[in-house]
């Protein structure tokens, strides 16, 4: 079954972020045999002078598949980590959702938490009516804010970027389309207007590779390379993958 896997809130000024927090708990839902690992995005909510964040106040999610009899287990093992694991000073929260229950007042949450102030008491109350798992783990527990946000987003399918898929940190060099469809569990393989790059076209990876999630998927935005004979195309900028992520 799939299950969705919101993060927030764990880190401090002095540590890495809460990304880094979500691959090594990834790691250590693989390597216990608890899930099954889709893929790991990035969510941008709400910058504002009133709302307590460590740099960017960004979330993750991880998105899982997992036995259902082992639920409890791969719970546990998540709160333990969070727990242990997040920095001095986080305020951790921890979201688990049944895939088929981030309903569309789930994901409606996830979109508020862009443009508006939330509350700990708006967090939990949906997570009781929708019957999800939502837990505070250190601190004053604000990350449960950004958990169920996560959630809704990640669900939702139009928001953020990809910071683990399987293969994505191994690209380097020049692919050819097609090929990369087949390493990777990228989907869509276009240009910012939305062109689709031709499947036999080749693709200049550069250092920085990080799909966005469009339409439930991963979308590798590139453009044209004009005076290359290597390759066709190549993988944009970082700065503007940032920009058109948040």
């Amino acid at each position: 079954m799939r299950y969705l896997i919101g993060i927030d809130d764990t880190d401090n000024l002095e540590t890495r972020g809460t990304g880094h927090h979500a691959r090594d708990l990834a790691n250590t839902l693989s390597a216990r045999r608890l899930a099954e690992i889709e893929g790991i995005t990035r969510h941008q909510l709400l910058v504002d002078p009133r709302i307590r964040y460590t740099s960017h106040n960004s979330s993750a999610c991880l998105t899982v598949e997992a036995q259902p009899d082992r639920l409890e287990a791969l719970i546990e093992t998540c709160r333990q980590f969070l727990s242990t694991e997040s920095a001095p000073g986080s305020d951790a929260g921890l979201c688990v959702a049944e895939w088929s229950r981030t309903s569309t007042a789930v994901q409606h949450f996830g979109q508020r938490a862009k443009r508006d102030i939330l509350t700990m008491a708006d967090a939990l109350t949906l997570a009781q009516d929708e019957l999800l798992v939502l837990e505070g783990l250190t601190g004053d527990h604000g990350g449960v804010i950004g958990a169920l946000a996560a959630v809704g987003l990640r669900a939702a399918g139009n928001d953020g970027r990809f910071l683990w898929l399987t293969g994505l940190r191994e690209l380097s060099g020049i692919y050819v389309a097609d090929q990369l469809r087949r390493v990777t569990p990228i989907e869509l393989i276009q240009t910012i207007e939305g062109a689709d790059v031709p499947p036999a076209d080749r693709i200049e990876m550069g250092e920085w590779v990080r799909p966005l999630l469009k339409h439930g998927c991963p979308l590798l935005l590139v453009e044209e390379a004009q005076g290359h004979d290597e390759y066709e195309w190549r993988v944009i900028a970082k700065d503007v993958v940032k920009k058109l992520s948040n």
